[in-house]
């Protein structure tokens, strides 16, 4: 029997089906773009072990600039773009949440995010502490935009000599940095930050560079100054 091509249409459904059954055996998935927010990585799949931070962080300032409200549905990741809305699945009760990156985090090892107190019990995880999860970017929420300026994050330090020390070697490549004080529950920590950027791909771009330059793994904040 002589075969028939196939048409692109039949071509396009096969790569569909394909795709999808990859995905529910939790690759990674093909990372799909919003039209309006070029570079933000709607579709991109995570799985590993959530935690999540409340009472001694509420009202703090987060890395997009906004105050943290533990009884909003937001969450804490590593490198993720800070308006992410990702779609967060416990993998031991089957709930669900939707929650908006604003903020970094976490930087226990091990885990891939840190979710409000809201995100928590929306999961039923806050007696345990930690849940294995599956992430799923699903948007883009812009509401920050226009909020001071973006920086990217080199290093934070409870000693003061070893930010300066990082600082000093850092400013060898890029003039423009800061060292800031913040108070936070579990202590004094003293950050190190580089340059005033306008947009996110120009600061993530930069991220990048450091990050090849000085084995970093930076990110990007906000800030109101």
């Amino acid at each position: 029997m002589r075969l028939r091509p196939l048409t692109d249409s039949a071509l396009r459904l096969i790569i569909a089906v394909g795709c999808s059954a990859v995905l529910y055996e939790g690759c990674a998935a093909p990372l799909r773009h919003v039209d309006r927010f070029p570079g933000y990585p709607v579709g991109f799949v995570e799985r590993g072990m959530a935690s999540w931070y409340g009472p001694g962080f509420h009202g703090n300032k987060t890395a997009n600039g906004e105050q943290y409200d533990m009884y909003a549905l937001t969450a804490a990741h590593r490198t993720l773009p800070l308006g992410a809305v990702a779609a967060v699945r416990s993998l031991t009760s089957g709930r669900h949440v939707r929650v908006r990156i604003n903020d970094r985090g976490p930087f226990a090892k091990g885990r891939i995010l840190d979710l409000s107190l809201a995100g928590a019990q929306a999961l039923g995880m806050t007696s345990n502490g930690t849940d294995l999860v599956e992430l799923r970017v699903v948007d883009y929420d812009p509401r920050p935009e226009g909020m001071g300026v973006l920086r990217v994050q080199v290093g934070s330090f409870s000693d003061l000599h070893n930010a300066r020390a990082l600082f000093a070697r850092i400013r060898r490549a890029f003039a423009d940095g800061r060292i800031i004080q913040t108070d936070l529950p579990e202590g004094r920590r003293y950050r190190v930050q580089i340059g005033r950027f306008s947009d996110e791909p120009e600061a993530r771009k930069a991220s990048m560079s450091l990050d090849r330059m000085f084995h970093f793994q930076s990110f990007v904040v906000r800030d109101d100054g």
